[in-house]
């Protein structure tokens, strides 16, 4: 039976939900009906050297706001759902579209929305705080926190097991975090 490790070489794309994963999950409303939420840098560089290796990365997310979308806008995240009810369509729809084996898709969630979601793809994961039904489904539970470098974590274990972290450095300084 193969274990994570070995199932980290064939990863073909990263889907993410925001809430809790991204961030620590608290929001502040703010005038215009958006929300404040906090994001680690280091996720976003992850993100970043990740699009600039060719990885496939999506975000389906039932949060909204326009700052939300400008934070994936700045890390030139292409495909980015949000204020979704039905993420296992979301997902089946890109699958389709994409040609994806769900087999070897990481989603990464944290909480009872994602539990269907989870369910579809090979690596369900998640950050140290994700909701116990979660942790209970998921192959790997990462050291970090949602908002605290999960991202970073789950991204960097699939390119040094394929061997793409740290192929370049020089000039990455100019990619958005």
């Amino acid at each position: 039976m193969e274990n994570f490790k070995e199932k980290l070489k064939r990863v073909e794309a990263f889907v993410f939900d925001v809430d809790g994963v991204f961030t620590e999950g608290g929001i502040t409303m703010i005038p215009g009906d958006d929300f404040l939420r906090t994001y680690y840098a280091r996720d976003g560089y992850a993100l970043s050297y990740a699009i600039s290796e060719g990885y496939k990365i999506y975000v389906i997310t039932g949060g909204r706001g326009e700052l939300l979308l400008k934070r994936f806008e700045k890390l030139k995240i292409k495909e980015v759902y949000h204020n979704v009810a039905d993420k296992c369509a979301v997902l089946r729809q890109i699958a389709e579209r994409d040609g994806l084996n769900l087999e070897n898709v990481i989603f990464m969630g944290d909480d009872i929305p994602d539990l269907g979601v989870m369910k579809m793809v090979g690596l369900p994961v998640c950050p140290a705080d994700a909701c116990h039904e979660v942790v209970d489904i998921s192959v790997y539970v990462s050291q970090y926190e949602g908002g605290r470098g999960c991202v970073r974590d789950i991204i960097e274990q699939v390119l040094r097991a394929q061997g793409n972290w740290l192929k370049h450095t020089i000039g990455m300084h100019a990619v958005s975090a």
